[in-house]
């Protein structure tokens, strides 16, 4: 039986990496995108997550359930503190982009290091980081780039900048265990990160797309 999971997007260019990852790893698997890129959008304008923003959220993803979702995926990095209040309400399961990426990165060692390229996702995401590893009573330290303009170019559709800034910065966290891509749109750049560097490079789409199938077979299975 075919599983509907819907995707929840707050960009456009986070579109394409989780659909290319989903074609790859769990092809029968039914995929909705829901787009709301004015989430992105305002979320840039607000240094914290306000409650309005995480209330408008949560609508969307409430929208994507009555849709008849067996599982909400949600692909922007930045909204962490909506997911966990989405989470609560949906009996479904609800993933953020990357609690499954969080998890390869501790497999690998306690010193990683983080390419993002969208400001206001950094500071969610090392709480999150942070969070998980303290879940597991495991001791990490992230080490964060920004890459500017990045993502800028990325929307142009600008592909080939966009990945050769990312990748530029990598030789600075060439001494971590492994280093994340923050974000779906970033990975990318995958390819050309692993031309600079010799520790692993993780990406967030294909670790969520096989963490919300166990997790559907899981329910299913209970």
């Amino acid at each position: 039986m075919s599983r509907r999971i819907v995707l929840l997007h707050a960009t456009p260019v986070a579109m394409a990496p989780i659909q290319s990852a989903f074609a790859e790893l769990w092809p029968d698997a039914e995929t909705v995108n829901l787009l709301d890129d004015g989430l992105s959008l305002d979320r840039s304008r607000e240094p914290d997550l306000s409650e309005t923003m995480i209330e408008r959220f949560v609508e969307f993803g409430r929208y994507g359930y009555r849709m008849g979702a067996d599982g909400i995926l949600v692909t922007c990095s930045a909204f962490g503190p909506a997911i966990d209040r989405l989470s609560a309400v949906l009996p479904v399961p609800v993933l953020k982009p990357n609690e499954a990426m969080f998890e390869a990165a501790l497999a690998q060692g306690q010193n990683i290091g983080m390419l993002a390229t969208f400001g206001p996702a950094v500071g969610t995401m090392t709480d999150e980081f942070e969070e998980f590893a303290a879940q597991g009573s495991r001791q990490a330290r992230l080490k964060t780039i920004l890459v500017h303009d990045a993502i800028d170019l990325l929307r142009k559709n600008d592909a080939e900048s966009h990945n050769r800034l990312v990748a530029a910065r990598a030789p600075e966290l060439a001494g971590m265990d492994a280093i994340m891509l923050a974000q779906f749109s970033t990975s990318r750049a995958a390819a050309a990160v692993r031309q600079l560097v010799s520790v692993p490079v993780l990406t967030a789409p294909h670790a969520a797309v096989k963490r919300m199938r166990a997790m559907i077979d899981a329910r299913v299975g209970s």
